[in-house]
């Protein structure tokens, strides 16, 4: 089971073992317990450091869920066999991508793997294969995908479940509302996650005509429910008929119980189109 929102560790890379226990546990106790991972995040690295800190309080293993991704192969010196930056979803890769997450974690079972990009090479009878001997072994409770158009989720629904698919959606990205994305969430019963749900912090980082005038009526609207910049943006989320489940991308205990705040927050609709429309610079046609 997913919490409202997902504490993300992608940028976790420079945290020690001990403060990304900390942030655990500050996570568990406001409610967000799920964790977004991927093998390669960190340069490879996340995984272990995120394992090492959950050997400082074993008991935490039992209170969150663990999403992870595999199916990207970087050109890394940590993968010294790595020619060159490619895709790889064979059964045998899943296979050993969650074994070495397994490891590295320190867990037994993974709650979710996700394919982390579609693969022109992927084949949906061999990636079901895997699913399905993983889940066998113990090792995996459930599938989703990563950054999957709709086409794509059907190709690979017709042989394997799939609960999540993670897709870019913010109010500077709005691209999964119009191209099918959501309502193929819709169709099939799959939950999205949001990366980048603030939009790469560009909202607090830069300042044009569009995002000031964006950060204004967020401002407004945030006002009437008695919520911060970034939580008004995880409850325009969060008030999508999907339940549209951002994940989170900071480093800091304060910034992760804020966002819990939200996990039981809907805006009224016009104050979601409101922030649309603030979005795109234009009144829906």
């Amino acid at each position: 089971m997913l919490s409202q929102i997902v504490t993300g560790v992608w940028n976790w890379g420079d945290l020690s073992p001990q403060e990304i226990n900390k942030l655990i546990h500050q996570s568990i106790d406001a409610g967000i317990t799920t964790f977004d991972h991927a093998d390669i995040y960190g340069g490879y690295t996340i995984e272990k450091l995120f394992g090492d800190a959950l050997a400082l309080s074993p008991e935490l293993k039992s209170k969150l869920q663990i999403v992870t991704k595999c199916g990207i192969k970087l050109l890394h010196p940590n993968r010294p066999s790595h020619q060159l930056k490619s895709y790889d979803t064979s059964k045998s890769h899943i296979i050993q991508s969650v074994d070495k997450s397994l490891e590295n974690l320190q867990v037994d079972v993974l709650d979710y793997i996700l394919i982390h990009r579609p693969d022109p090479l992927l084949q949906p009878k061999e990636v079901a294969e895997a699913i399905e001997e993983l889940k066998t072994a113990g090792k995996v409770k459930a599938f989703g995908v990563s950054n999957f158009l709709p086409h794509q989720v059907d190709a690979l629904q017709k042989e394997v479940n799939i609960e999540i698919n993670q897709v870019q959606i913010s109010p500077l990205h709005t691209t999964a509302l119009y191209d099918g994305s959501l309502d193929n969430c819709l169709k099939n019963d799959i939950r999205p996650m949001a990366w980048s749900p603030l939009g790469n912090g560009r909202i607090f980082t830069e300042s044009s005509p569009e995002i000031d005038s964006l950060k204004n009526v967020l401002s407004e609207v945030g006002e009437k429910y008695g919520l911060a910049l970034d939580q008004t943006i995880f409850a325009w989320h969060l008030s999508h008929p999907t339940r549209i489940i951002p994940v989170l991308g900071t480093t800091k205990g304060s910034r992760i119980v804020a966002a819990a705040e939200v996990m039981d927050k809907t805006l009224e609709r016009e104050d979601w189109f409101r922030i649309l429309q603030a979005a795109e610079g234009h009144e829906v046609p």
